[in-house]
């Protein structure tokens, strides 16, 4: 908390948007990992669930949203989180499961916030 209160405080707008049923404080230049997109690596994309708005001198919070704002964002790359191992076991019954999972994600640098 006491981080976001500093970047506040040097001017920097900050934002908290809604994508893939998360939410992500974000200012400009900070890279997030979401959930998949359905964009290509270089291309341009909109965030329009706006949660909140802030700077050093106000904050503008939305019932539930922003009217007017959004964050645009540049898609860096897709790839698959590490490995997550699932592993059921049952004793005395023989019964051992064994599975993977690796969940596909989007990396995204926000390039601006615009509010009105």
């Amino acid at each position: 908390m006491e981080m976001t209160k500093d970047k506040i405080s040097n001017g920097v707008k900050i934002a908290v948007i809604e994508t893939g049923a998360k939410q992500y404080k974000v200012s400009v230049g900070d890279k997030i990992k979401v959930e998949k997109l359905n964009a290509k690596a270089g291309e341009h994309i909109d965030f329009k669930n706006v949660l909140l708005v802030a700077d050093e001198n106000n904050a503008v919070i939305g019932t539930p949203l922003v009217k007017g704002s959004k964050v645009a964002a540049e898609v860096l790359n897709q790839a698959k989180a590490p490995k997550v191992i699932i592993f059921k076991y049952k004793q005395k019954e023989r019964q051992r499961v064994f599975k993977g999972h690796r969940q596909p994600y989007t990396e995204v640098k926000i390039t601006e916030i615009i509010e009105k």
